[in-house]
């Protein structure tokens, strides 16, 4: 039994023609030494401890690889935990903030209240002391006025009905009464 190919051709080669190596070992026979013969060398030459070695390293490198993203995922995480907690007080600052802010805003808004209705009672009293006074210098003009006009009158009446002997008898009356 051959295992070798068929090959076909017009003329009929026997068998023993086919390829050998000093007549004794077949095609198939040769290829197995020749495997065993490399297998050898390289076992020698401690090719397999290298090859292992190599992925040893490889592995080595790949696991410290790994090991580094571990550490990395963990600091991301750490961070991320950090700034969301920063986020989140943050945010309560802004909101106490705006808290504070609308408080400062009604407190000033009271007090503009408040000075806004101080003003115009104080200025209500400013015009009803205006008007107060207005009156009194009103009325004291008019007494003024009626003052001078019933001195007016009473000089006139007085020049009129009164003569140099009534004069006289007032001034007798006055002397005599003291």
């Amino acid at each position: 039994m051959s295992n070798a190919p068929e090959v076909f051709t017009t003329v009929d080669v026997p068998e023993s023609l086919g390829p050998s190596l000093w007549g004794i070992l077949e095609p198939y026979q040769i290829v197995s030494i020749s495997m065993l013969v490399l297998i050898a060398v390289m076992i020698w030459k401690k090719v397999p401890g290298l090859i292992t070695g190599g992925l040893d390293a490889r592995i080595a490198a790949i696991k410290e690889q790994l090991e580094e993203a571990k550490s990395l995922r963990a600091e991301a995480e750490a961070l991320r935990d950090e700034y969301s907690r920063k986020i989140a007080g943050a945010e309560k600052d802004a909101e106490a903030m705006m808290e504070n802010a609308q408080r400062e805003a009604d407190a000033l808004l009271e007090k503009a209240e408040a000075d806004s209705k101080t003003l115009v009672e104080r200025r209500k009293r400013m015009a009803e002391d205006t008007i107060a006074a207005a009156e009194r210098e009103a009325v004291q003009d008019v007494r003024n006025r009626a003052a001078a006009a019933a001195a007016a009158a009473s000089r006139n009446l007085i020049a009129a009905k009164h003569d140099a002997e009534a004069d006289r008898k007032l001034a007798d009356e006055v002397i005599a009464g003291l």
